[in-house]
């Protein structure tokens, strides 16, 4: 059966680990563990071309039982012949419309015009582009198996600048990898309410942590001055691919380029633990032409984040991106709607 458990998907994302088959992080069994938790149920789909977490979550009672579908940056790519690969789709297919799923979302963690990428949009003829993107497709992969000097030769000069600047004992910055998330939190929260995003739960990153952490996957970075804490950074780690899922500041000592000196660490990290790559997560979706002619100018969205990401250097990679699969098309035009009015109020 295509349909495994989830103790048969950690054998298998041990055995895929094993043979250095990339997936991403939210492709583990960590990361579905959380997400059970927390309002989602994850099933777990293989087969000989593909394989994947599935996430459903249930939508309101008037709905007779509907759920929504996500599969995040997934699926997990094991061949790269199309017709395998439609019969993972059609297993997919009917897990989902068994589930009374309105939509399946679908983001995959495969670069765009790529043979992977090629053959797995060859193979997902049903689907249309999605109307909204949940993980940013865009980013920036910083290598960190190059020597540390060369990544400072890669920076800009301005970022160059920043980071010796942080690092110098004069500073007195001090880094601190604290086992509880609660100074974490209170910094993103600090950094959500400033910037105007949501956040979830304490419980939530301590679950997502601690999940990780058991492994050795997960790092709490706090950076302190004279004592206080005064940035943050999470970092996951999945096989050769280090993942920079959450950054929080506070509104003081931002003049110690604290930011510069927990990224730097955060590299460091990744460089220990075997990664080749540090996954900085999330930049426009704007071709590279048009970033660099923008970024001085924009400040919504992750324009904001793309100056400071750009400084570091690394290769902009964009992902495949958002696609549906509409099982229920007359609930499917609701939520179209209700896209459509959400961003008509934020214009």
């Amino acid at each position: 059966m295509p349909e495994v458990n989830a103790e048969r998907w950690r054998t298998f994302i041990e055995e895929l680990e094993e043979k250095e088959i990339p997936l991403s992080v939210l492709q583990t069994a960590e990361w579905a563990e959380v997400k059970n938790r927390f309002g989602w149920s994850a099933r777990y789909i293989v087969t000989d071309a593909a394989a994947a977490v599935v996430l459903f979550r249930s939508l309101p009672r008037w709905t007779f039982g509907a759920t929504i579908a996500y599969i995040p940056r997934g699926p997990i790519l094991l061949e790269k012949n199309v017709y395998p690969l439609k019969l993972f789709w059609e297993e997919v297919h009917r897990l989902c419309q068994r589930e009374k799923a309105v939509f399946l979302r679908v983001e995959p963690e495969i670069e765009d015009l790529t043979e992977d990428g090629v053959a797995l949009r060859s193979s997902m003829s049903e689907f249309r582009p999605a109307f909204a993107t949940v993980q940013p497709p865009r980013t920036i992969l910083l290598s960190t198996n190059i020597p540390e000097q060369d990544w400072l030769t890669r920076m800009n000069q301005k970022t160059r600048y920043n980071t010796n600047f942080s690092l110098r004992p004069e500073q007195g910055l001090k880094l601190t990898m604290p086992d509880d998330v609660e100074t974490f939190y209170s910094l993103f929260a600090e950094t959500g309410a400033r910037n105007e995003f949501g956040v979830h739960s304490l419980e939530y990153y301590q679950d997502a942590y601690d999940a990780f952490h058991a492994k050795g996957k997960a790092f709490n970075l706090v950076a302190l001055a004279d004592g206080e804490p005064i940035a943050a950074l999470m970092l996951f780690i999945q096989g050769e691919r280090g993942y920079y899922l959450y950054g929080a500041s506070s509104n003081e000592g931002r003049n110690r380029m604290p930011n510069h000196f927990l990224q730097y660490h955060a590299m460091r990290i990744c460089a220990e633990n075997g990664c080749k790559d540090y996954d900085l997560w999330g930049i426009p979706d704007a071709e590279p032409v048009e970033l660099e002619a923008h970024f001085k100018e924009r400040s919504d969205g992750l324009w904001g984040v793309y100056r400071f990401k750009r400084g570091f250097g690394g290769r902009i990679t964009r992902f495949l991106g958002s696609f549906d699969k509409v099982y229920r098309p007359l609930l499917y035009r609701l939520f179209l709607l209700a896209d459509r009015y959400r961003r008509s109020s934020l214009a």
